[in-house]
């Protein structure tokens, strides 16, 4: 149970204990003056002098003063323990509404916490998948640039065999060159030594 304002729970014990307290004494007052006026009966049917009477009546009236003035504190504090009670159910209905509040945020704080791990564990499984595709993908890539180093080795060899080609060409190039201008160098000086028999025959005539 919550305390009331300006109540500490020491002070709301000793307001009870007071309650009680005072009832006892009430009560023990209303059992003496019921003996008084039973010793006031007695007195009746037994003859008493006027100062045993007038004490007796003097010490009822005292009690009486004393437990008026007992019922009035009695009063006052069970005013003090009503408003007591009253501060209580205001705060325990005020704690009652702070407790449903709290619980309707801790549900809506549950959910969105829910939500938010049902969206990590997407992302999660969204960002593995990627993952995923990504080592194919770069399995593919390393696949694709094996192929090229093999055309490129391929490339080379065949580029090396070109040139070794082109090289035994040029070397049968020269030679046919070569072997044109001896022969033309042949044949033009065979020309030459023809023409000059045929030149020197008619001076021979």
């Amino acid at each position: 149970m919550a305390t009331p304002v300006g109540w500490s729970q020491g002070a709301s014990g000793s307001v009870c204990l007071a309650f009680d307290q005072l009832r006892d004494v009430i009560e023990s007052q209303e059992e003496l003056i019921h003996q008084l006026r039973n010793v006031m009966v007695l007195q009746d049917e037994n003859f008493v002098s006027k100062e045993e009477f007038q004490a007796v009546e003097k010490k009822l009236v005292e009690e009486k003063a004393a437990h008026a003035k007992t019922k009035l504190l009695l009063v006052k504090e069970e005013e003090k323990l009503q408003f007591a009670l009253g501060e209580v159910e205001v705060l325990s209905k005020q704690l009652e509404k702070e407790k449903l509040a709290f619980e309707k945020a801790l549900s809506t704080v549950k959910s969105r916490a829910l939500q938010e791990s049902s969206k990590k564990d997407q992302l999660i499984t969204k960002c593995n998948e990627i993952e995923s595709h990504i080592i194919k993908q770069e399995d593919i890539l390393n696949g694709k640039e094996n192929e090229i180093k093999e055309l490129q080795q391929v490339i080379s060899q065949q580029k090396q065999i070109f040139r070794n080609h082109m090289s035994d060409f040029r070397i049968q190039k020269q030679q046919e060159n070569y072997m044109t201008q001896v022969l033309d160098q042949k044949h033009k000086k065979t020309s030459g030594t023809r023409q000059a028999r045929s030149q020197q025959r008619p001076r021979e005539k």
